[in-house]
């Protein structure tokens, strides 16, 4: 549990050296209870205090780490039941699985299909980020060979799952580099997979009935060697399991209860693509780290991919696009110049309408910290000061020679004062976005 300024102050030296920038031993407790400072500014701090605070500070549910290079993802590390209460850290990671019942040309295209789930949404890069190797054959053999043809052909992460001990050395060894996720454990053969993961550096899935079962088994594994767990529990009804995952989820943040302080997996395998995506994004909500599912269709992953994006979004940070002048078309010095905010919804839908009015255009992008119009003009990041700024950087005046500036609508208002701090003729334009082709071809 997290330690409070005061006890964190009992393990300082209390020279109130100020080396570490605060005037006081008890101010530098005090901002690193609040996360405003790092243990490391303290130059004095002994070995066990450092240990103490370390293990205080340590996130409730720890992060595991799976994939290799360019393909680790990592899940873990939350420490609230709620986003509003500060923020999701590590999105969920998406993965479909592959069986090993299939060979050759069959196996290629089902790990071309799942590398082609990516998506392009407000000028961001969704996609599958994991291929979950599924021991269907119950053979070793088959699901090595299956478990080598992912790491030849795909870019993504890897899950390994199987119940067979045997058949997950067999395949783990030769794509240990990729370091893939390995399960599952069972109370019987807990300790023969936690050797196979220790002995190749692999995260490894602790699996159970009950979660009471689940802390027991989290225990053996850490105590035969193995720090990165992930939990899976066997699936009831869709209600049960959605409970134990936040039933989880609560003991570990709520109570601080290690043994269930770990990330958790669950696979969604059966039924059509429509039922497959509505459970998942069930499990998305209800804080399942890594959900698996079995269909490959774009219309059933791309609502999953976009919930989990807009799910862990950091609530104090919305997503922006580069605060620049954007060229739609071909654009020459008598195309039409309008600006927007560097809120990235806005923007995008303003690009979507330009470019749907055939007329090609500049829009200037202003930094508002990326908030919409309405919310930047209410707050004052948005008036004539700042967008003259940003005309005067993007040199715009070099762009177009008719010195003609289209405002949204819903800042009219600015128009007056925007035309006198500028000298440029303001235009406004209409306040519905879905108007703008319209409006540009008429005055274009």
């Amino acid at each position: 549990m997290a330690l409070t300024g005061l006890q964190i102050f009992k393990l300082l030296p209390k020279t109130n050296c100020k080396e570490c920038g605060m005037p006081t031993c008890l101010a530098f407790a005090m901002a690193l209870a609040q996360k405003k400072a790092k243990l490391e500014d303290c130059p004095h701090a002994s070995e066990e205090a450092k240990a103490a605070l370390a293990e205080a500070a340590a996130p409730p549910i720890c992060q595991v780490k799976f994939g290799a290079a360019e393909a680790e993802v990592q899940v873990g590390q939350e420490t609230v039941m709620f986003r509003h209460e500060e923020k999701f850290y590590n999105p969920t990671v998406m993965a479909v699985s592959v069986s090993d019942k299939l060979t050759g040309d069959d196996l290629k295209k089902r790990i071309e299909e799942i590398n082609d789930l990516q998506f392009d949404r407000v000028g961001q890069r969704i996609q599958v980020k994991a291929i979950a190797v599924m021991n269907e054959s119950g053979s070793a053999e088959s699901f090595a060979a299956a478990a080598a043809a992912v790491k030849e052909n795909s870019p993504l992460a890897m899950i390994l799952y199987s119940d067979s001990v045997e058949a997950l050395a067999a395949a783990a060894g030769p794509v240990a580099q990729a370091k893939p996720l390995l399960g599952v454990a069972q109370a019987e053969t807990a300790e023969a997979a936690a050797k196979i993961a220790k002995d190749h550096n692999c995260p490894l899935i602790a699996q159970a009935e009950s979660i009471e079962d689940l802390a027991e088994l989290t225990e053996m594994i850490k105590a035969a060697g193995v720090e990165d767990i992930v939990l899976s529990l066997k699936r009831p009804a869709l209600k049960g399991h959605l409970y134990n995952l936040s039933q989880i989820r609560a003991v570990a943040l709520k109570k601080n209860f290690r043994p269930l302080g770990y990330p958790t997996i669950s696979c969604v395998l059966e039924g059509g693509p429509a039922e497959q995506s509505a459970e998942a994004l069930s499990m998305i909500c209800k804080y399942s780290s890594i959900v698996v599912v079995e269909t490959v269709q774009k219309w059933a992953i791309l609502p999953l991919l976009t919930a989990i994006m807009n799910i862990f979004t950091d609530p104090q940070k919305p997503v922006q696009v580069e605060a620049k002048v954007y060229a739609i078309g071909e654009p020459d010095e008598n195309s039409p110049l309008l600006f927007t905010t560097n809120f990235s919804l806005t923007y995008y839908t303003v690009e979507s309408d330009v470019e749907a009015s055939r007329v090609p255009s500049y829009i200037l992008v202003v930094d508002t910290e990326g908030t919409s119009v309405l919310t930047a003009y209410s707050g004052d990041k948005l008036n004539e000061k700042v967008v003259a700024e940003a005309m005067k950087k993007n040199e715009v005046d070099k762009l177009v020679k008719h010195k003609k500036l289209i405002i949204p609508g819903y800042v009219a208002v600015m128009s007056g004062k925007l035309e006198e701090e500028t000298g440029w003729e303001i235009l406004v334009g209409p306040r519905e976005c879905s108007v703008l082709p319209k409006f540009l071809q008429e005055v274009a």
